[in-house]
């Protein structure tokens, strides 16, 4: 196991070079898919673990089905790696599932990478944070208690713990190609491209931040091949905090088409709403999220990384020619 940076060697970057190191990314989410490709245009070999054995068509990624809850099987995929990219997701958007899924299978991917000698990198939330009405920085502190706040808080707690070198890069509200189950998703913007009414939770005047996830798999790839970066929380590169009728209207922009008409679920409906859904229950426990400016600040980590955020234009167009893509 390791926790000595200085034995380890950083990564290559120049693309002249074709480095062949063994990359593994377990999880082929959007996070996870975006990591696998960006590894792939880079020259490295990638392994991806899913379930499903999905994954990007690239020459030099390999797709392996397999749970990465199985510590024998993890043991033989992660050998040889030099980054692992833990990238799984709870099967339910529940405390509930988080609880039971999410710890003992990071548990399991640390021993194994560590047993591979692999620094393993996470992508994060913003969920653990414990002053959200402040601008959120990589040394606020992070010790939110209860439902899914309070497990993002453990499992944080436990990669500090680890004997296996890790890095967590936390991002926002996603957004971008591939984001489906999000409120910048399927929530928001086949309802731009089709003209319909948008309906937000929370609020269409407070400023959020959003991020978009190439540039948070571009900060897990840089913070993987930095040994100094080990063992800290990092944000990744996020543009300046926009509202939800403000980032519509850039969807909306990107394809050519009118803003859409933006309309607001009130928060007293959707807690009422929990009292007799479970979904509706989860959803209500994040509306602090919106209801007040909720800001993530990435300058430190943008000048350690060497990394900045896509402009919006041009995100919010990568974004929009993906959606017409799958219709």
């Amino acid at each position: 196991m390791n926790r000595n940076p200085l034995n380890r060697k950083p990564m290559n970057h120049n693309p002249e070079e074709t480095v062949l190191e063994l990359h593994v990314v377990t999880g082929a989410g959007p996070v996870g898919w975006t990591v696998a490709e960006q590894l792939a245009e880079r020259g490295h070999r990638v392994r991806v673990l899913t379930r499903s054995g999905s994954g990007p068509e690239h020459a030099l990624v390999e797709r392996v089905a397999a749970d990465a809850g199985n510590s024998a099987k993890l043991g033989h995929v992660m050998s040889g790696a030099t980054a692992v990219y833990h990238c799984i997701h709870g099967s339910a958007y529940r405390a509930s599932a988080w609880q039971a899924e999410l710890p003992g299978a990071e548990q399991a991917v640390l021993a194994a990478a560590g047993e591979a000698g692999a620094v393993v990198v996470f992508p994060e939330s913003l969920y653990s944070y414990s002053e959200p009405d402040s601008v959120m920085t990589e040394d606020a502190p992070r010790a939110a208690r209860g439902g899914k706040r309070g497990i993002r808080t453990e499992l944080l707690s436990a990669r500090a713990e680890s004997e296996t070198d890790t890095v967590s890069v936390v991002a926002a509200d996603f957004f971008g190609p591939r984001v489906r189950t999000a409120h910048a998703g399927e929530r928001m913007v086949p309802a731009v491209l089709a003209g319909r009414k948008l309906s937000v939770i929370g609020s269409t005047k407070q400023p959020h931040s959003f991020t978009y996830v190439p540039d948070l798999a571009a900060a897990m790839i840089r913070a993987a091949g930095n040994p100094s970066a080990w063992n800290k929380v990092w944000h990744a590169p996020t543009g300046p905090a926009v509202t939800q009728r403000d980032l519509a209207a850039a969807f909306a922009d990107a394809a050519g088409v009118k803003a859409p008409s933006v309309g607001v679920l009130p928060g007293w409906l959707l807690r009422t709403a929990g009292a007799f859904s479970g979904d509706a229950r989860e959803l209500a426990e994040m509306l602090y999220q919106f209801e007040k400016p909720f800001i993530m600040d990435s300058a430190a980590s943008e000048a350690a990384l060497g990394l900045q955020p896509t402009p919006l234009p041009v995100a919010a167009a990568a974004t929009v020619a993906w959606w017409r893509a799958q219709s």
